[in-house]
């Protein structure tokens, strides 16, 4: 949540600053601000709404500064509003901070400070850290302000990446992180401080990602990094391999249609140097390397959230079937809080577009703690999950910005294939001839899925027909059950349309009851070993009077004729399926979404990379 952007150097920081912020608004858009240090006065400008209404009232300012702190935030404490926006003023005026991460105990040290007499401007949880780190710095002798961050931050507890600058302090910002992502780019004579890499890479490809538990002290010419026993910490210099072609729309009206429309070039990105169809080889260094661990896993578990969650579940299928391994697929969210049985023995495979997903981390800490192996499935290189993982693999999608996940899931699908595949061969759970089978349908998937782009215009004319239904349907089974969840999810999150997901043969336990003519019911009824069963579940809706749309395989015209709607994609084999089915219904949801006139970007209430509990 939240996107914190810094800059100390010789340029104007502002306009820095204002550019970060516009790339990291997908982290959160209910307000954004910024503070800018000059001549020993910090003005702060902050504004409810969009990074362009910021922009907008910053018009005739004096933005004249070449240090600065900048923030879009996604509401936690307090309602959005341009008094909860950061960056906040400490009740001096001498210091001001920008913060992502939520304060748990913030009430109790809010009521400590209330009795000491200090007045509070906002509702939220990063101003009174502010004043908390103010009240240890102004009463206690000899004290800086370095040692006062680090001494309130041994008394709180939550999770942040914080940016802090102080008026006497004309060209220092001082960071600290933990649980919430930073990343430092290190120019000459510069440095630039923000959420990821999207606002750095346009000005250096070097940069440090600062870990948790980590202080930064951050100067135009100097960058140091201490923990928090004020022990000096060499930073490990890592250089970008993303282009700012990967972060700007390219000419498509919404970053999520690019991403839809760039799957075919990042799975075959994902697939390359991996998979080899001629030789029938699959070379994945993370699963090479620890192959005994992964074939002699007592079982896996799965960890994730939101789509991820959903690539597990697809995962799980495939891994019981071809690996014979029993698979767990878990809410990353509820195991880190109920008391699991983790073993040694035991592989958890961690699945995160963002790597920092919170719930993701601190589930994985616990595994660990038990001795289990951590199997990190991630897209962002340096992350978080990168780091904590025992092994892993990158997805190698590029930078996502859309909020609603779409590229990063289809390369979650096709790592975890990969991951299955090569587990399989070495427990020799599946035949030569079933293996090549796959490796090469596998290797197909980027034509295929370019093939489902080319009809795109016909999900268009669907969307039109159904973008005003109140309520969806989405059903499957077996493989293509986990993509109606994922169907469901996403027509929510982008069309705001109430979207259910089942198991095709669980309808008859509840949700047949919602069938009336007015009710979209989408089918993934693509040939597979389930296609007769789903086929009756049809005939099963349209007697109730259902709207069939249906997802089917080319040449499948029994099909097509019960369904109101249909989209045909290639033929695949029902392992690799999902990758393709799951494309129509990215398709639908947008479509659905722009016409009734949503910023499919930034949906309301979320943001992309859900940094806090």
């Amino acid at each position: 949540m939240c996107g914190i952007v810094g800059y100390t150097g010789p340029r104007q920081a502002y306009p820095v600053i204002l550019k970060g912020l516009k790339r990291l608004e997908y982290r959160g858009y209910d307000s954004s601000g910024v503070a800018l240090l000059k001549d020993g006065s910090i003005s702060v400008y902050k504004k409810k709404g969009k990074v362009a209404d910021l922009e907008e009232s910053m018009i005739g300012k004096n933005i004249d500064a070449q240090i600065g702190i900048g923030h879009t935030r996604w509401a936690t404490h307090g309602e959005p509003s341009d008094r909860n926006a950061h960056p906040h003023s400490s009740s001096s005026g001498k210091l001001a901070m920008i913060h992502n991460g939520i304060i748990e105990n913030y009430a109790q040290i809010k009521q400590e400070l209330q009795k000491k007499g200090y007045k509070f401007l906002s509702d939220t949880d990063t101003e009174v850290l502010l004043n908390f780190i103010e009240d240890i710095y102004l009463n206690n002798d000899d004290c800086s302000l370095e040692e006062a961050l680090r001494i309130a931050l041994k008394r709180v507890s939550g999770a942040y990446c914080i940016l802090l600058i102080e008026q006497d302090n004309p060209d220092t910002i001082i960071a600290a992180r933990k649980g919430s992502p930073l990343v430092i780019g290190i120019g000459k004579g510069e440095h630039f401080l923000a959420s990821d890499a999207s606002p750095i890479i346009e000005y250096t490809k070097e940069v440090v990602y600062v870990n948790d538990y980590e202080l930064a002290i951050v100067k135009p010419d100097e960058l140091i990094l201490k923990n928090l026993g004020n022990e000096k910490i060499t930073p490990y210099i890592t250089k970008l391999d993303m282009e700012l072609a990967a972060i700007e729309k390219g000419g498509y009206e919404h970053f999520m249609l690019k991403e839809i429309f760039e799957q075919p070039s990042t799975i075959f990105d994902c697939l390359r140097g991996r998979l080899d169809a001629k030789e029938g080889l699959i070379k994945m260094s993370g699963v090479d390397n620890n192959i005994e661990q992964l074939i002699n896993a007592n079982r896996i578990i799965i960890l994730a959230c939101g789509t991820s969650w959903h690539a597990g579940l697809v995962a799980e299928y495939i891994i019981e079937e071809i690996c014979r391994i029993p698979v767990e697929v878990e809410y990353a969210s509820e195991f880190r809080y109920r008391n699991p049985i983790v073993n040694k023995g035991d592989v958890i495979i961690a699945i995160s577009q963002s790597g920092e997903t919170a719930d993701t981390l601190v589930a994985l800490e616990k595994a660990k703690e038990n001795g289990a192996f951590i199997f990190g499935v991630v897209n962002a290189v340096g992350s978080s999950i990168a780091r904590i993982s025992d092994a892993g693999a990158y997805t190698h999608a590029g930078p996502e910005i859309g909020v609603a996940s779409t590229k990063a899931f289809t390369g979650q699908l096709a790592v975890l294939m990969m991951i299955a595949l090569s587990i399989a061969k070495h427990k020799k759970t599946i035949t030569d001839d079933r293996y090549s089978a796959l490796v090469l349908e596998l290797d197909q998937v980027p034509e295929k899925v370019q093939a489902i782009l080319k009809n795109a215009d016909e999900l268009k004319a669907v969307a039109e027909k159904y973008k005003n239904a109140s309520d969806f349907l989405f059903l499957g089974r077996g493989y293509n059950f986990p993509i109606a969840l994922e169907g469901a999810l996403k027509l929510k999150e982008i069309s705001y349309i109430h979207a259910e997901g089942y198991p095709a043969a669980e309808m008859k336990h509840g949700p047949i009851a919602l069938v009336d003519e007015k009710l979209p019911v989408v089918f993934i009824a693509t040939k597979d070993l389930y296609h007769e069963k789903i086929v009756s579940n049809m005939q099963e809706i349209k007697a109730r009077k259902g709207k069939i749309i249906s997802i089917i395989t080319e040449g499948d015209t029994a099909t097509a004729e019960l369904s109101n709607d249909y989209f045909a994609i290639p033929p695949a084999d029902e392992l690799i399926a999902p990758i393709l089915t799951v494309v129509p219904l990215q398709l639908l949801s947008y479509y659905v979404g722009t016409l009734k006139g949503i910023d499919v970007d930034k949906p309301r209430n979320l943001a992309k990379s859900v940094t806090v509990e």
